[in-house]
């Protein structure tokens, strides 16, 4: 039935974008939105016999909405595609309850489950013109197991074997077993030599921007 409201749109010379029961429509001023909406919404509820959700239904500048997970910005007089904030929030949250401190099971285990997860989700979103936000959540979801592995060794002694068992010097390795916080602990240089990047490569983590990359260079 919205097909018709598609045609409708295209008679028109309305620009916009629907998927199923979502639909942005973009135009040059707020009073020409204002009036378009009511067009719309008396287009549907009378032509069509749909009920218009107003509570959802909005007049907005296009980079302060969001559609199926994006929204816009422009730069240098160019519209770009970049991730709704509700999107980065919703991945957050994911990564957050697989990786947290006091989770148990296998590390390998736990990286295949957060691959399944971020590889998916990279497949959809890799339309964002974000290059350098995919590269601030892949640091981000290294450094939540970080926390977690320094978490999972409980102790000085421990934390101190591990870490030296990892390679790092004995002088730097008593640095690393010490400390109460667990977030603060995984930005330390320390840490991060201990649990690098090649450690996470080896232990079969997936590259959410080295995945986009690929994708974006391939699409």
């Amino acid at each position: 039935m919205l097909n018709d409201l598609d045609r409708e749109l295209e008679k028109r010379g309305h620009k916009f974008v629907r998927y199923g029961d979502e639909c942005n429509i973009y135009v040059k001023t707020q009073r020409a939105g204002e009036r378009v909406m009511e067009s719309v919404k008396q287009y549907l509820e009378k032509k069509l016999k749909l009920r218009v959700n107003p509570k959802k239904s909005k007049v907005e500048r296009a980079s302060r909405v969001k559609f199926l997970g994006f929204s816009f910005y422009k730069r240098k007089g160019e519209v770009l595609i970049r991730l709704a904030n509700r999107t980065k929030e919703r991945f957050m949250e994911r990564i957050r309850q697989l990786t947290r401190r006091r989770r148990s099971g296998k590390l390998e285990d736990i990286v295949s489950e957060i691959n399944r997860y971020t590889v998916g989700w990279i497949a959809y979103f890799r339309l964002a013109d974000t290059p350098s936000v995919f590269a601030g959540l892949d640091e981000w979801v290294r450094r939540r197991l970080r926390q977690m592995l320094w978490k999972r060794w409980k102790r000085g002694p421990t934390r101190y074997r591990e870490l030296v068992r990892l390679g790092v010097p004995r002088e730097r390795a008593a640095l690393g077993a010490i400390g109460r916080s667990p977030w603060r602990m995984s930005l330390t240089p320390v840490i991060n030599e201990a649990l690098s990047n090649a450690y996470w490569q080896n232990t079969g983590l997936e590259s959410t921007a080295k995945r986009y990359n690929q994708l974006r260079y391939s699409y």
